[in-house]
């Protein structure tokens, strides 16, 4: 496997990142075992959780896992999610920030996170407020990198020029939604992480499993999360991503390569982003995500995979100056 380098932070991390959401939950601690084992073995070292992930089971399997080669391994962890019933178990407080990352840090069994990453904007708590509690993360040792997960370009933009002009720890690492069935990302913030140098390392690349085969506009997979999960059946409900995922199918048994490998290829190519984030409830689901560490994906079929769904509008909607 080949690794690359995570943005401006030096950083050498394997070409996906596994993201352990279903740790705990979708997955039992024997299975997110047998994932963390198999991505192990295939080179992965970059590892993605989450406070709010089973409430907490998650990085205390990861942790876990991850003890006996922790030096070995690129760990994150976000903030922001509800934790607890009172109502600064919530958001991005300084006061919420420092708590929350000693309890990731415990749960984790380490004393460090390579990645924190804030999981959402808190509209209560000025961006500011927050980036300085990160910025005394970094200088204690507890965070070494900081990220954002789930802001819009300019909202990070904004977040850039505060670090810059404080002197704080600046934003490091990208975590956007990007699929081919959701491709906003490419207006601004790919662009912005370029421009910037920044690390992206995107989730949901096979769009809740929308891109995995199971799913067209005459089949859909009524166990699957886009038919029992109210957050997923909302994100995926144009009728028109239905057809998308059936082209998509349909070119990929052409190719004769599993949807899910070329899905999760298809966002690996975009030369703005580092890692995609894959994820799986048991190892027959992971093991076509964790093939397209190795395929190359040529530009023209880049172009052909591209073209099977409408091009994001560009951020001028000056639509005569596409190339």
């Amino acid at each position: 496997m080949e690794y690359v380098t995570l943005g401006r932070t030096g950083l050498s991390v394997s070409p996906l990142c596994l993201g352990t959401m279903s740790f705990g939950g979708d997955a039992d601690e024997e299975t997110s075992g047998k994932l963390f084992a198999r991505c192990r073995e295939a080179g992965i070292n970059f590892f993605d959780c989450a406070n709010i992930y089973s409430r907490g089971k998650a990085e205390e399997i990861l942790g876990r896992l991850a003890k006996p080669c922790r030096d070995q391994l690129i760990l994150t962890s976000k903030v922001w999610g509800v934790m607890g019933p009172g109502p600064n178990d919530r958001g991005l407080s300084r006061r919420t920030v420092f708590m929350q990352v000693e309890a990731s840090l415990r749960r984790l069994q380490t004393d460090r996170l390579e990645i924190y990453f804030l999981h959402h904007r808190d509209p209560k708590t000025p961006a500011e407020e927050t980036l300085r509690a990160m910025d005394e993360l970094v200088r204690q040792g507890k965070v070494l990198h900081v990220g954002i997960s789930n802001w819009s370009a300019w909202q990070i933009a904004l977040g850039l020029g505060q670090c810059e002009r404080e002197g704080l720890a600046s934003i490091h690492v990208l975590q956007p939604m990007y699929s081919l069935v959701k491709r906003a990302a490419e207006i601004e913030i790919l662009p912005l992480a370029a421009e910037q140098r920044l690390g992206v390392i995107p989730y949901s690349p096979l769009g809740a499993g929308l891109l995995t085969g199971k799913y067209s506009a005459s089949r859909r997979d009524e166990k699957g999360r886009l038919a029992t999960n109210a957050m997923y059946v909302k994100r995926y409900a144009d009728p028109a991503i239905l057809q998308i995922a059936q082209r998509f199918t349909d070119y990929a048994a052409k190719v004769a390569v599993h949807p899910a490998t070329l899905a999760v290829a298809w966002v690996k190519a975009h030369p703005a982003v580092t890692a995609p984030i894959i994820g799986a409830r048991n190892l027959e689901q992971l093991e076509p995500s964790l093939a397209a560490a190795d395929y190359v994906m040529s530009p023209q079929q880049y172009a052909e995979i591209a073209a099977l769904t409408p091009p994001p509008p560009l951020a001028t909607d000056r639509d005569e100056e596409r190339s």
